[in-house]
């Protein structure tokens, strides 16, 4: 059995050629490839599982930092690319939930979420992780009660500040945002800081409220079904207030209809001042990502770049070992010149180029590197219980591979079916009773992978590399393409009991020609106008499709990723859009892809 340790030396020569890959990376991939803690909440009941969510991000002088729920800490990058984890000099015992951050030039201000009130800290030296009080304790948020809405009289309101965002105006005025309820809106306010201390001024006042009976896609659950299963309805939850504003408006941002589906997402309403009043955007969602590997989208951050890019962060969900298992998503943003707020998420799970420029077109990042591996034959050295080596080529991040034992050596291997040109692969590993509940430093992720034409003779294809990090989501761009037809992931070491991977994803460009473009494209508008059928050809030879879609024909900034294998075998497809709005006109259109490349995209027709 081939292990780490002994093939390393053997490729000494060749793995010098790839150390320098990290340095010349110029792309980079959804889940973000940071190193998740494990979390605690479930640690009575021994349910051990990573996770990632709520993020919020700023760029502060020029660095990007990093902030989430459960973490324990923050992560720094210079570059979008590399992250790197910063231990905090002090941190909540109970640790942070749902944080709100913002950067007024000289330091960052951190808040966590709060049922009662807490301290808000601050850092003039975030590479540091010295975090000093700016705020010691709260003063109790103005109106508060612990009452159910019917109970509620003018001028009081729940418990908080939950799901927090702070934002400073140009004029030098704080602002705070908040809510995160199925029930309550979402609630700003102006404040102030003074001597250590913040002031609440004024009342706090409603700014927005979810209506899933006139927008699609704010019904919770699985494809907007409006329930937690079958038979089990649920209404929807609004969370994650940001606060953006670009050229005279203000883009106050939320997330919805709930963090535990597909169908998790980012919405807009937009206004001429603060606090309001604020108008739906007949747009929504803006970002948006019900399907592909990294599912959901919701409750995040807005940013700019150094170049003056935007970029939207949100949560991507897993939710095999509990309902809250998630990562973080990054998508590039744009705010066109009359006002939209647009999110690509367009391949959002495949490799994207990372600017060192201004971008215009956030769908110009795309590489053209497609997923070679999907559904193709995978092999192991072992294999525990049903957990069957082809999960990992089927994209779904809550099947997976487990090992028969967690040792150096146990191999995972891939057959392309054809030797292609091979650009960037990924590793997402899974956990399978982990057994770990907090940081520690034998938590680390070590192994190689290797490639083969014929599948015996093998070279390194990338591994990882000092220092020593925990890898859940580990995302390698090769210095150069190769040609291969076999991957191999070596086990060297992961933290966890188990070795578990959930996908194995190999991205490049198979020999041959792109798909055709997609014909006899139809959308049928449904009397309930939140839904709509969109019905087209199968392309021959196609390995998914992408659905486009938005209320203006030349601006269809909405994606909803397809496996083709997924919609039946006839020769017209369709596909059940539930996201809409009502008394919106929509236009939809339909690309194709393969192994290869992607179709042009077809005419956008009206949706009626």
């Amino acid at each position: 059995m081939p292990t780490v340790r002994s093939i390393v030396p053997a490729c000494a020569t060749l793995a010098l050629a790839f150390a320098p890959a990290s340095a010349a990376q110029r792309t980079t991939i959804n889940p973000v490839d940071i190193d998740y803690r494990y979390n605690f909440e479930q640690i009575n009941n021994g349910v051990s599982y990573r996770t990632g969510a709520d993020p919020a991000i700023v760029n502060h002088q020029g660095i990007y930092y990093l902030f989430m729920t459960l973490a324990d800490g923050y992560w720094r990058s210079t570059d979008l690319i590399e992250w790197r984890f910063v231990n905090p000099s002090r941190w909540p015992f109970d640790s942070i939930v749902a944080p709100a951050a913002w950067s007024d030039g000289s330091r960052i201000i951190l808040q966590p979420s709060m049922m009662e009130p807490e301290s808000i800290l601050a850092t003039t030296d975030p590479d540091s992780g010295r975090l000093d009080f700016w705020v010691r304790r709260m003063p109790p948020l103005p109106g508060s009660v612990d009452k159910s809405p019917e109970e509620m009289k003018p001028g009081e309101v729940p418990p908080g500040p939950w799901d927090p965002a702070l934002f400073k105006d140009e004029d030098g005025q704080w602002y705070m945002y908040w809510g995160s309820s199925n029930v309550f809106p979402m609630y700003g306010q102006k404040i102030a800081f003074e001597d250590g201390k913040l002031i609440y001024i004024g009342r706090a006042q409603t700014m927005l409220a979810l209506h899933p009976d006139q927008h699609g896609w704010e019904r919770f659950g699985q494809d907007h079904c409006a329930c937690w299963a079958p038979g089990k309805p649920s209404p929807s939850y609004m969370e994650g207030a940001w606060m953006t504003k670009v050229s005279g408006k203000y883009y106050l941002q939320y997330g919805a209809p709930g963090t535990e589906f597909n169908v998790y997402a980012n919405g807009v309403y937009v206004g001429d001042s603060p606090l309001g009043p604020f108008t739906y955007a007949p747009y929504n969602p803006v970002a948006y990502r019900p399907g592909g590997f990294a599912e959901g989208a919701g409750h995040g951050s807005t940013f700019q770049d150094n170049f003056g890019n935007w970029w939207n962060s949100g949560t991507s969900w897993i939710g095999y070992n509990w309902g809250m298992e998630r990562r973080i998503v990054i998508h590039p943003a744009r705010f066109h010149t009359d006002g939209q707020m647009a999110v690509s998420t367009r391949f959002g799970d495949f490799p994207r180029f990372v600017p060192r420029g201004k971008a215009n077109d956030p769908d110009s990042l795309f590489t053209g590197w497609m997923l070679l591996s999907y559904r193709k034959l995978a092999t192991a050295s072992s294999t525990l219980d049903e957990f069957a080596a082809n999960r990992v080529t089927d994209e779904d991040p809550r099947s997976f591979w487990v090992a028969a034992a967690n040792r150096a050596g146990e191999t995972l291997t891939i057959d392309l079916g054809r030797v292609a040109t091979v650009h960037a692969a990924q590793v997402n590993f899974a956990d399978y009773k982990s057994g770990r509940f907090a940081d520690a430093p034998d938590i680390y992720t070590e192994f190689e992978l290797q490639h083969s034409t014929d599948g015996k003779r093998w070279q390194t294809l990338a591994r990882t590399e000092a220092p020593r990090r925990d890898r859940p989501n580990a995302y390698f761009e090769l210095p150069e393409p190769v040609r291969t037809r076999f991957v191999r992931y070596v086990h060297g070491h992961v933290g966890g009991a188990n070795l578990a991977i959930s996908d194995l994803r190999v991205f490049g460009n198979a020999d041959g020609r792109a798909p055709s473009v997609p014909g006899r494209v139809t959308a049928i508008r449904h009397p309930d106008e939140r839904d709509a059928t969109v019905r087209w050809a199968r392309v021959p030879g196609a390995t998914g499709y992408n659905l486009r879609f938005g209320i203006r024909p030349e601006r269809l900034t909405l994606t909803h990723q397809l496996w083709a294998d997924e919609l039946g075998p006839g020769p017209l497809l369709e596909k059940e859009l539930r996201s809409l709005n009502v008394g919106v006109p929509y236009w939809v259109a339909v690309e194709a892809f393969n192994e290869t490349g992607v179709s042009r995209l077809s005419r956008p027709v009206r949706m009626r």
